[in-house]
Parts: C-alpha cells; structure tokens; sequence
C-alpha cells in the first residue's frame, strides 16, 4: 500500500437529500477520498462497492435493471448515510405497477 486509507465523506449528499444548502466544508471534501458503499436488499443484496474519488459523491439513488430471456427487471436502491465514512444503499419498496389495475380479476 502507498499510504494510509481515507475515509469517504458523504456530507455533500446527506445535506442535498435533506434540502440544506451546500457546505464550503463539504464542497472542499468532495472528491478528495473514496467512498465505501454496501447494497442491502434485491439483486445486489450484499456487494460492497469502493466509489473512487475521481467519481465524484455517490448518486442518492441508483437504478439496478437486470435484462434476461423474459422481461426487465427493475431495482431502485436510495441512499442512506451512516456516518461520514460510510453509506448503505437500500432497497426501495415496490409501489404498485400502472399495468396493474389493484389486483382485481375480472
């Protein structure tokens, strides 16, 4: 190894999640470490991902589509932070689907 690991810092996003204006503090922190993501839930239930600085800040939600012989899939994880070094994606609930007219049989 070159040096010591740095921790990410994923205040920029937690402050544009909840609406707050953009810290100098964050904004100068932004882009200077890597950020260590772990998915929890769906298809991607488990992985751990190391977000390079050079990326940027992690996106506060991403779009999993899984495409096979039958239809597209579809997973959305949000963001979650959980302390300034870390971050969880979580599987988002499924809300009904406009194809589906409630359940009804007709």
């Amino acid at each position: 190894m070159s040096g010591p690991l740095r921790a990410p810092t994923l205040d920029r996003v937690r402050q544009s999640m909840q609406g707050g204006p953009l810290s100098e503090d964050a904004v100068s922190c932004a882009g200077d470490t890597d950020a260590v993501l772990l998915f929890v839930g769906g298809p991607l239930d488990g992985r751990v991902e190391i977000r390079e600085a050079r990326h940027g800040d992690p996106l506060p939600t991403i779009t999993h589509v899984h495409l096979h012989g039958g239809p597209k899939v579809v997973h959305r994880y949000d963001l979650q932070s959980l302390t300034d070094s870390a971050g969880v994606y979580h599987l988002r609930p499924r809300g009904p689907r406009d194809d589906d007219p409630g359940g009804c049989t007709g």
